[in-house]
């Protein structure tokens, strides 16, 4: 296996400081192949949040290795943050304000319209040359509202003929698509294809037209569609068992370990008492971390091969693990989350004991937590 230094943290042998979130290039690159095999679209990978907290240049860069061929962030800044970083192709954005227009367009970077207004603004700024509009389908979140399409796509063909701008693509969001009963994603699919036919009566031809998520990619057969946005799919958050793999793992290490006896409380509050002597030890990352607090009472951590239950109130900074009998040092290693391949707790473990989705605990994970990337075997 390699190692791949991170832009922002030096690489290291074994876990660097006290927690660290390993993400396994490669497995971002065999996500993107496992799209790219089951769906005729191109495909445009989402790295907005930092990647779902993967870090987003270093899993761009993986992405497009691998054949995707557009990037999407929600805010502008995002973007901007891979111009620099030096990718060039195509980038979409959907959310941003009026001094990031101006910054937009001088790295060419194509925006969302979704109002008469906004495309106004959007041709206000001469550098801004790539826009997508987009129509709200049901989702019932950004988007034209059906009754102002037509005068949407009519303004834009006018701006068009003119020179100001030129509309690359047209797309909507799915209110359903992690749902394997597609029945609401067909009724959008078809007014998604009712209103590219009325922009293309206003005399638009936009290049892509886009739809589905990573979900909805698989379920939804629309090869109208040309583009594809692969979120959840690219970091292994596999909704439909196509075979996804996990990019990240959660690592950290015992710091103090020792001996309670039946009847002592651990932690605020004392919620857990111990009903027996028993090994405790302190796991150093906690809440602030993206550690969900409210997985306390079913967590638990990977440690010698045995899985040890988080006990007491999740802190700040830190929590405790009841280890029993066994015999443990500090510094012992600890998964808190990985593929699950050897036993340790999954993302989606700790999402279902938090009453959330693994999109939360990816995106959780705090800065305090350093990168470390991987190749595994690709």
């Amino acid at each position: 296996m390699t190692l791949v230094q991170s832009r922002h943290r030096p690489a290291a042998r074994g876990i660097t400081g006290l927690s660290e979130a390993v993400v396994d290039l490669s497995a971002v690159r065999d996500n993107v192949r496992t799209f790219r095999k089951r769906v005729p679209q191109d495909v445009l990978a989402v790295v907005k949040a930092d990647a779902f907290g993967h870090g987003a240049v270093p899993v761009a860069r993986a992405a497009v290795e691998a054949g995707a061929t557009w990037l999407g962030v929600a805010h502008a800044d995002e973007a901007l943050q891979l111009r620099a970083a030096g990718l060039t192709v195509p980038i979409l954005t959907w959310l941003y304000d009026a001094a990031e227009l101006m910054l937009l367009g001088d790295v060419d970077v194509d925006v969302s319209v979704s109002t008469v207004a906004e495309l106004h603004h959007v041709v206000s700024i001469p550098s801004v040359h790539f826009v997508h509009l987009k129509l709200d389908t049901g989702l019932h979140r950004a988007g034209s509202a059906p009754d102002q399409w037509i005068e949407l796509t009519r303004t834009a063909a006018h701006y068009e003929a003119l020179g100001a701008v030129t509309v690359r693509g047209i797309w909507s969001h799915l209110s359903h698509g992690d749902s394997a009963d597609a029945v609401q994603s067909k009724r959008q699919l078809q007014f998604l294809r009712t209103g590219v036919g009325l922009a293309q009566r206003a005399g638009l031809r936009p290049g892509v037209v886009h739809l589905a998520n990573s979900a909805g990619a698989i379920t939804l057969d629309a090869p109208d569609t040309n583009l594809v946005r692969i979120g959840a799919g690219l970091y292994g958050i596999d909704e439909l068992g196509i075979g996804l793999r996990p990019a990240m793992r959660l690592l950290s290490k015992l710091t103090q370990v020792r001996r309670i006896r039946a009847g002592e409380g651990v932690s605020y509050g004392h919620d857990f008492v111990a009903d027996r002597d028993t090994t405790i030890a302190l796991v150093p990352i906690g809440y602030a971390d993206g550690v969900p607090r409210a997985a306390v009472r079913q967590a638990s951590v990977l440690c010698r091969g045995v899985r040890m239950p988080v006990i007491g109130r999740i802190a700040m900074d830190q929590f405790v693990v009841d280890a029993g009998d066994l015999t443990v040092e500090p510094g012992e290693p600890v998964s808190i989350f990985g593929d699950g391949s050897h036993g340790e707790p999954t993302a989606k473990d700790w999402a279902d004991w938090a009453g959330t989705i693994p999109h939360d605990i990816y995106c959780g994970i705090g800065g305090r937590v350093a990168r470390r990337y991987e190749e595994g075997n690709q």
